[in-house]
């Protein structure tokens, strides 16, 4: 008779979250490594996500710009910020960027290059051999001219000017420079990458250079690494939040999951459906002193999985979440989330609670709140995506 499957119940789950993803780190590539991957749809995520997680935070703006940008022929960077998972904008590290790029960006480049292409014969008659001709020209104003803004490359590359109009006869028809869609598609694909902003770092006006080739990686295996790293840091989880933090279809996931020998466990807020977690990881988790954290919209863990009912009441998602399921400023105590935060315009950080964890959880957000509001220094975020309760405590 087959052994019943090990229950891993919401305590145990939140302990993970507390030991795995929000415990205290040395440095910038600790953090990177522990989470996987960083969500990057907005600059100040990477900062924020960081910095909550720092032992010593100070200082952490230069060290994550250094990390991502390098300082110098002796100091490349260490991290990569390219197209992933769900077509999202994601910053890894250097080491797992070949994996993470046949695992999920290759698909993701294919696709779009072929709207590039369908974009541009239908709005200009231009075919594959143009924009072949034009991405070289790119690639050689990049090697002369170093690291160039999307603004430089067009007065280098006259062809990046080249106008095209979208729904044409609509209400909506409009005019667009071909510029932003090569620039776009080549980034996919890795022949060119982002570098230090025109601006602070929370501006998402990067300069591009090129990209140094990434080693190749059968797409298998390098699948099996993403779910291998994925379940280290958010196992246990359902097959169904790997389907929706990858972008894969179920069959490929499985195949992942198979390759890692991953361990099926019960979860006892999942109606039955098994979770997953790495061979043998099923022993009870120690986790570090409870701490309050206040992280970022976009922060990997909320949304690193598509369940969140067992850190996250449904009562509370309408505030924290805006129309298109992006996750808001989080304020986390115990494995879960108490409330949200928000920045006023004089610059202080603000939160509401939203669940009761006692006194002391309370004092350790408005601790939190405080270091902050201190550590930024009076610059101002605004996060890309707005939720109910944040435009609400920022106004």
């Amino acid at each position: 008779m087959r052994a019943q499957a090990v229950l891993i119940g919401v305590e145990e789950r939140r302990a993970r979250v507390r030991a795995r993803q929000l415990a205290k780190v040395a440095d910038v590539g600790g953090v990177v490594d522990g989470l996987v991957a960083l969500h990057a749809t907005d600059p100040a995520t990477v900062f924020l996500s960081v910095a909550a997680r720092l032992r010593r935070p100070h200082g952490v703006f230069t060290a994550v710009e250094e990390a991502l940008y390098g300082s110098g022929p002796a100091s490349p960077p260490r991290l990569v910020r390219m197209l992933a998972m769900r077509r999202t904008m994601f910053v890894v590290g250097r080491e797992r960027a070949p994996e993470v790029f046949a695992a999920a960006g290759r698909d993701i480049a294919v696709r779009e290059r072929g709207k590039l292409l369908a974009y541009l014969a239908e709005g200009g008659g231009w075919d594959a051999g143009w924009l072949a001709e034009v991405e070289a020209e790119v690639e050689a104003a990049l090697d002369r001219h170093g690291d160039s803004s999307g603004a430089q490359l067009s007065r280098l590359v006259p062809r990046l000017r080249e106008q095209v109009v979208v729904a044409r006869g609509k209400p909506y028809e409009a005019t667009q420079n071909v510029a932003s869609r090569v620039i776009r598609t080549m980034a996919a694909e890795y022949r060119i990458e982002r570098r230090r902003p025109a601006g602070s770092w929370t501006s998402s006006q990067f300069r591009w250079a090129r990209a140094q080739p990434l080693p190749d990686r059968p797409v298998g295996q390098a699948r099996a690494a993403v779910v291998r790293a994925w379940l280290r840091a958010y196992g246990p989880a359902t097959e169904a939040d790997a389907k929706w933090w990858t972008g894969w279809t179920l069959a490929e996931v499985r195949k992942a999951l198979k390759a890692v020998d991953a361990e099926p466990v019960r979860l006892d807020e999942a109606a039955g459906q098994p979770g997953w977690v790495l061979p043998g990881d099923t022993g009870p988790t120690q986790p570090p002193p409870l701490t309050a954290l206040l992280l970022p919209g976009l922060d990997p863990t909320p949304m690193g999985w598509q369940d969140r009912d067992w850190f996250l009441p449904r009562t509370h998602r309408d505030a924290l979440f805006d129309g298109t399921g992006n996750v808001g400023p989080t304020v986390w105590w115990g494995g879960e989330v108490i409330g949200g935060w928000a920045q006023r315009p004089d610059g202080a950080v603000v939160w509401r609670q939203l669940t009761d964890r006692g006194a002391t959880a309370a004092r350790a957000a408005d601790t939190a709140a405080a270091e902050l509001t201190e550590l930024l220094g009076g610059v101002r975020i605004t996060p890309r995506f707005r939720t109910p309760l944040e435009r609400e405590l920022s106004a």
